[in-house]
């Protein structure tokens, strides 16, 4: 018996198991990651694609700041202590409703690739596909959506990502979105053919 083995709590024997889940459900489950700066269009891209996948049939749950922060974060600041915890509790959370056979979206600036990969080596490396919504500092900026631009800019808001913090451009990304070049539709149908393949389910698995 190994030591994994033996550190596994045995009510998780008696629970149904993730295939079982992914079967009544006729999907495989993932965790897709968006990372970007704020305004690039991750929620935006998050919320198209559900739309997108419930249509199609599929079981969605999606995970962003602003619904996380509200509740299950809610007690946590921007620290850089607490970034790592806030991402720390999602991928967690990711693993539970991975477990439920439910394919889930997430929207996270997540800025730096150590946290990324916090969160990939908590989610497991083949449940976990990072797609980097591309957007520049200044082009999120320009549209500014929140304020918070303008803000950072008047000195109001420090430690803001792309400006005195930094944005760590994903290294080598399941899939790239440049926001500037394309349209969310555009951004959401590209997302969407990608991932079809790997949340079809088979009983060839």
């Amino acid at each position: 018996m190994s030591d994994n083995t033996k550190h596994i709590h045995p009510i998780f024997s008696k629970m149904i198991q993730r295939n079982e889940k992914e079967t009544l459900l006729h999907q495989n489950a993932i965790c897709i990651w968006m990372t970007g700066l704020s305004g690039s269009g991750k929620s935006t891209i998050a919320q198209g694609l559900e739309q997108k996948l419930h249509k199609e049939g599929f079981m969605t749950a999606i995970l962003d700041g602003d619904n996380v922060r509200t509740g299950i974060n809610k007690n946590l600041s921007f620290s850089e202590e607490d970034r790592l915890e806030n991402i720390r509790r999602i991928a967690e959370v990711n693993k539970l409703f991975l477990n439920n056979g439910i394919i889930t979206i997430n929207s996270f600036v997540s800025p730096t690739n150590d946290i990324r990969t916090l969160a990939k080596n908590i989610i497991g490396e083949q449940d976990f596909f990072e797609v980097y919504i591309n957007a520049s500092f200044d082009e999120c900026a320009k549209r500014d959506v929140k304020g918070l631009y303008q803000k950072a800019l008047n000195g109001e808001i420090k430690n803001f990502t792309g400006l005195d913090a930094p944005f760590e451009a994903p290294e080598n990304p399941s899939l790239e979105i440049v926001t500037t070049n394309q349209s969310i539709e555009e951004s959401v149908a590209c997302i969407y053919n990608f991932m079809l393949p790997k949340i079809t389910y088979s009983t060839e698995k």
